[in-house]
């Protein structure tokens, strides 16, 4: 059995203690990680152990500057949810291919929001070592807009004082922020000594901003199939179709909220992209709720392999809702709505081509009234006439429903024959790190 190995963590190289080029404490001696598979997730630990806040950036390439001493860790696998970064996946000690070109860095936040969710609640700033509260006087709407930036939000829906999401027991901040507003993260903002003097632990800041995407279908037939684009750093960017696959389309498509995932294309069936390519070789397992908390093996494949390599991805748009993925109350996607459809406007040629788009065999039966439940979802005011033959539920023609009897205890469910692909390919074999 291997002996437990006292492992330390640090940033080197950055603008505080929590951004800078990785380095971990081994046999003694501090060394550099690679960034071959180096991602948020990997970040996520980092900052986590470090009690930075939230990860903004994953970077490699020596972002920070090239480390000395050897590099002993390479090809790092963690969930995200490890307490320290001995405890993820990867080749084990001083097991490489790679040097100090390939330094893996780290940007954490030193910014959080407690007692709501990712994106809203509480604010607390790092201040040194300790978070501490902020005064809701010192506090406006240009500050907001960086915070929330920071945090990869999007943009600030309110600005909350007294206790919105609890009254918190950090100390309160004795700084004023005064952010421009097209700051990256709230340290960078100048701050002045606070001349409010009426701050209690009543007056703290909440924040609510808002959810963001940040993937798009690009060049599709709907919002829900096109060429793969993602937002990082600010900018707009293509992601490498090398390796790409249904599981990383699935992802794609459960973020957009376009049902399940049809095909994942990797050319340039939608056209090629303008913008830097910024992601290579997503390692998605298929169950992940966003793009950017796959893993990715980014340093593994050069530009010039992706030029005429887009990732491309066409989702369903239809799902079958309270049973399996192959069985379940029908539900289209329309004008970014999922509506029910109704058992008189709906046919075994319809059925067909549901079965056949979600990749689950032959319909085996159609079923009115309540069978998967009466769902509370709007009721589609359109007919369905299809051939039997189309490849997907939205190429069929349609007509204005003039059956009347809406209700939803005529949903359609529809039992497919469960023929299906399973795309959580195992795609790497890993030992944990601390393992000798």
């Amino acid at each position: 059995m291997a002996k437990k190995i006292h492992v330390s963590v640090r940033l080197v190289g950055g603008h505080s203690r929590c951004s800078g080029r990785v380095e971990v404490l081994h046999r003694g001696q501090w060394g550099t990680v690679c960034d071959d598979f180096w991602d948020l997730k990997d970040a996520a630990v980092v900052c986590r152990e470090l009690n930075c806040g939230e990860p903004v950036d994953a970077l490699g390439d020596a972002h920070f500057g090239q480390g000395s001493g050897p590099v002993w860790m390479s090809y790092v696998m963690c969930t995200g949810s490890e307490s320290t970064l001995k405890n993820c996946g990867g080749l084990g000690w001083d097991k490489r291919n790679c040097d100090h070109t390939k330094d893996a860095g780290v940007i954490c936040s030193e910014v959080r929001l407690v007692g709501g969710s990712r994106c809203s609640g509480r604010l607390e700033i790092l201040d040194d070592q300790t978070w501490v509260s902020v005064c809701a006087a010192a506090f406006d709407q240009q500050d907001a807009e960086v915070v929330c930036r920071e945090l990869d939000c999007g943009a600030p829906v309110q600005v909350l004082g007294e206790d919105a999401f609890g009254k918190g027991d950090a100390q309160m901040w004795t700084q004023e922020i005064q952010c421009r507003g097209n700051e990256s993260q709230i340290h960078l903002c100048s701050t002045s000594p606070s001349h409010q003097n009426n701050c209690s632990c009543e007056h703290n800041i909440a924040l609510l901003c808002t959810d963001k995407r940040n993937v798009k279908l690009v060049n599709g037939t709907s919002r829900c199939s096109g060429r793969v684009e993602v937002l990082l750093r600010g900018q707009w960017g293509t992601v490498c179709g090398v390796g790409w696959d249904l599981a990383d389309a699935a992802v794609v498509c459960r973020e957009l909220d376009c049902g399940e995932p049809v095909d994942a294309l990797g050319d340039a069936h939608f056209g090629l992209g303008s913008g830097p390519i910024l992601i290579k070789n997503p390692m998605c397992n298929g169950l992940e709720s966003t793009l950017k908390t796959c893993g990715s093996m980014q340093s593994s494949i050069h530009d010039d392999e992706c030029l005429d390599k887009s990732a491309q991805v066409i989702c369903s748009e239809v799902r079958l809702v309270g049973g399996s993925r192959c069985s379940g109350r029908l539900e289209i996607l329309h004008n970014q709505t999922w509506m029910s459809v109704s058992a008189a406007a709906f046919d075994q040629q319809d059925a067909e081509v549901v079965c056949r788009e979600l990749d689950c065999g032959a319909p085996v039966q159609v079923l009115g009234e309540d069978a998967f439940g009466k769902g509370d979802a709007q009721m589609w005011t359109h007919e369905i006439q299809c051939r039997g033959n189309e490849s997907q539920i939205h190429l069929c023609p349609k007509s204005p429903s003039h059956k009347h009897n809406r209700s939803h205890y005529n949903d359609v469910g529809l039992m497919c024959a469960g023929l299906s692909i399973f795309f959580n390919e195992v795609k790497s074999n890993l030992i944990p790190i601390n393992g000798e």
